[in-house]
Parts: C-alpha cells; structure tokens; sequence
C-alpha cells in the first residue's frame, strides 16, 4: 500500500474564528478537499476527517482539522496520525505565520515553532519537531498591536481580496511537497535570493 499523508490544517473551532488569520490553515485544507472532493466527518480523534488522493493514483491523504482550540491541536494530530499509521515524517501542518509577509507562502521540516501554541502543542505531543510545516504568511502586526489581537482578526478587506490566490498556492505547496518533497516545493514556492 502506498503511504498514507496526514495533512493537518490549524484553526480555532466555529464561526466567530472562520475568517481569522489565525485559521488560514483550515482555509487552506478547505480548497484541498474541494480539489479532492468530498466533506469533512466526525473523527474519534477529534478532529474533522476526509480521505483522498491527490488526483488518480496520487498519493493517500488524510485531511484533518482539529475541533479543539488552536493551543490543544496536539491531541487530535498525534491520534488521528495513530488511528491512521501515519509517521511524523509523513505529517503537514498548514499555519498561519506571523514573520513570512501575507500573500507568500513558504516551506520546512522541523524547526522551531516561533510562539506558535499550536505548533508547540504538536511537537509536544508527536515527541518530535520533525514534521512538514507549511507556513502561510499572515504578515507583522500594524504598529504596537499584540501579534495574539492582529491573528484573531480577520483578514483586511484589500487581503481578502488576493485570499483566494494565496490560499491556492498553499495548497499548490501542499500538493507539490507530499508529491515530489520538500525540496522541489521550495525551490517553486520560495523567491529566488538576489
């Protein structure tokens, strides 16, 4: 059998938090399933499910979108990569990034989690930091606000307007990185240095 892919997108639970930066991560795995077809069920790992492949013969996904607050996102990821056999090296965490500008979307293995509770939470629970982080850029806070206040805001009307572009990209990122690794969605993903 193929390898199995477990693609986590992070968000908080509810309406009231749907359009918040700090949920791009589910906004993202929302356009793979539409790419994959099909709808989210319930998962006893507390998370919302849906299995697939990326196009005929492609690599085995799961989708996952944790139901728990953003800063308890360890739980359902290490149980549905339990529940479904899945290794950390074959986890993707989708999350919004405060240090990568909006509209970019940028790529690594392990690494430190930035403030990040929910990346913290992750690497607490799956006991290692050596998992696939796809890093949506939500930008720097405007002046001294808090970077807690500017990711529970929702997107500005102008970054709404390129939303739909960036989210595609992420999940352009996604498909490229379990398709042909890390390495290859990188050199397409990031700018070349001048």
């Amino acid at each position: 059998m193929a390898e199995t892919w477990l693609i986590v997108g992070l968000g908080n639970p509810g309406p009231k938090y749907s359009g918040n930066r700090h949920n791009v991560g589910q906004m993202v795995l929302d356009e793979l399933a539409g790419r994959i077809g099909g709808s989210f069920s319930s998962h006893r790992s507390r998370a919302m499910v849906l299995e697939g492949r990326f196009g005929i013969g492609g690599p085995r996904v799961v989708l996952a979108k944790p139901v728990t607050y953003m800063n308890e996102s360890g739980g359902p990821v290490s149980g549905a990569a339990k529940f479904f056999g899945i290794v950390p090296d074959h986890v993707v965490v989708i999350h919004d990034e405060l240090d990568v500008p909006f509209d970019a979307v940028r790529l690594k293995l392990g690494g430190g989690e930035g403030g990040h509770n929910g990346l913290r939470d992750i690497t607490k629970a799956l006991g290692t930091k050596d998992y696939y982080r796809v890093r949506v850029g939500v930008g720097r806070p405007p002046g001294r606000m808090d970077a807690a206040d500017h990711v529970l805001r929702d997107f500005s009307t102008a970054e709404r307007k390129d939303l739909p572009f960036v989210l595609s990209e992420a999940a352009d990122a996604v498909e490229l990185l379990v398709r042909d690794g890390l390495l290859t969605a990188q050199q397409k993903h990031h700018p070349a240095k001048a």
